[in-house]
């Protein structure tokens, strides 16, 4: 079943059986097409649906920092563990793509963790966002870069926040 979920940077589609949590399209105008053909997040009765439009809404809110739902991916050994180690990395955090390659045990994988990161089904909530170039730069993201950069901010912006004025 898939449901559309209109966030800051665009809509959403996402895809999810009633137990899983199995893909979530970035905006496209193939996305928009697909949007437009489905119910929105509020009104589907797919409970995974639901939930993952209500932490969706929080961590665009601000308020939610670690997404806890169940999820279903599917790759090569090599992409899960990209994508595993991805959700280790902090919130309002960074990697490079080197680092990622080390963190999983193959140092010289730099380009092959680039690859895994295009392919992730569940952008955001597996939070291939917070991977950036070795020098610190903002480079491939399926999003689009001033999606990446709008992510990287509101997650800093969120870090700074609750490091000066705590989190209630």
């Amino acid at each position: 079943m898939w449901s559309g979920f209109v966030s800051p940077i665009g809509t959403l589609v996402i895809g999810a059986t009633p137990e899983n949590l199995r893909a979530i399209r970035l905006p496209s105008p193939e996305t928009e097409r697909l949007a437009a053909q489905v119910a929105s997040w509020e009104e589907t009765t797919n409970p995974v649906i639901r939930e993952t439009g209500t932490q969706l809404a929080a961590y665009f809110a601000g308020e939610l920092t670690t997404f806890e739902l169940p999820l279903q991916l599917w790759g090569s050994d090599f992409e899960m563990a990209v994508w595993h180690a991805l959700c280790t990395i902090p919130y309002g955090e960074t990697r490079s793509y080197g680092d990622i390659a080390r963190q999983i045990g193959e140092p010289g994988a730099a380009r092959a963790v680039g690859i895994a990161n295009n392919r992730n089904q569940l952008p955001i909530v597996v939070p291939c966002h917070r991977v950036i170039g070795a020098n610190g730069k903002l480079v491939g993201y399926g999003g689009g870069l001033e999606r990446k950069r709008f992510l990287l901010e509101l997650e800093a912006r969120v870090s700074i926040e609750r490091t000066f004025f705590g989190s209630g």
